[in-house]
């Protein structure tokens, strides 16, 4: 993990309350680690996952339709910003 840096693309402008880092991880490998994580954050909370790979643009947003969580969408860079609903 490494500190939230830059804005939160869908949010209120803020920063990430975490970063996950699953730079050069491979499939599934980035939803799992998200999957694991998540949970520990209180609702409301925002992960920012990097990921470089190409399935995660796919995998993640549909992760967090299957698993009711807010997708906040990528930003600059292998990144996404998903929100703990519940």
């Amino acid at each position: 993990m490494t500190a939230p840096d830059g804005p939160v693309a869908g949010g209120d402008g803020g920063r990430p309350d975490e970063v996950l880092d699953c730079l050069g991880q491979r499939c599934p490998l980035p939803v799992i680690a998200l999957a694991r994580r998540l949970p520990e954050l209180p609702v409301g909370a925002v992960i920012r996952v990097l990921a470089d790979d190409p399935a995660a643009a796919v995998d993640i947003p549909a992760w967090c339709r299957m698993r009711q969580q807010e997708y906040l969408g990528p930003t600059p860079g292998p990144t996404y910003n998903i929100r703990r609903t519940r």
